[in-house]
């Protein structure tokens, strides 16, 4: 009987020692998406543009083309446009571009933008002061709005030997449907 009692006690120990594993990857699995977005919004890892709130000292005169680019998931009825396809900047020097959104539906819809740089390298040296992404963004039916992007290049990518050929980057986004409750909308009056 002391056996049985020995036993039952350590399957009991394997049993929770199991149970905690599952719920500490399920956790993880939760955690993975958040933590590697705040990763590469750090490091500029994988393309991601890192986020500042402040423009460099200096300004030098290298020269880099951005290209810009907009795109659209389905499911979302906009029409989404930068406003220009390409500028050249200098390294350090702050530029605003705008993109536009137009919503074609007849109802109310939500969207929120997503953004990436290529080539991917150099993601640690684009920098956005100011950025619509990640911001819901509600638009009436036919209703059009301007965002802007304030950014720069870093002057930090002169000293990179590895982008001492770069002169193209491509700045791109995709705009995401938002799930929710929305109001179909004619003549300009909610339906209810």
């Amino acid at each position: 009987m002391r056996m049985d009692t020995a036993l039952r006690r350590r399957h009991l120990r394997v049993a929770a020692a199991c149970g905690m594993f599952v719920a500490a990857m399920v956790g993880m699995a939760y955690a993975a998406v958040p933590l590697y977005s705040w990763f590469c919004r750090t490091t500029g890892f994988a393309g991601t543009p890192l986020v500042v709130k402040a423009a460099p000292q200096q300004v030098l005169e290298r020269r880099i083309t951005v290209r810009f680019d907009a795109n659209i998931t389905g499911g979302l009825p906009w029409r989404f446009t930068p406003e220009q396809n390409s500028i050249s900047v200098r390294l350090g020097e702050v530029a605003t571009v705008l993109f536009t959104a137009t919503n074609e539906a007849a109802r109310n819809t939500a969207g929120q933008a997503s953004y990436n740089v290529s080539p991917s390298t150099v993601g640690q040296y684009f920098s956005k002061i100011n950025c619509f992404c990640f911001t819901e963004q509600r638009l009436k039916p036919g209703e059009r709005r301007e965002m802007p992007v304030v950014f720069f290049v870093d002057p930090a990518l002169a000293k990179d030997g590895d982008e001492e050929d770069l002169d193209t980057i491509t700045l791109s986004y995709t705009m995401y449907p938002v799930r929710g409750p929305t109001a179909a909308v004619a003549d300009g009056a909610a339906r209810p």
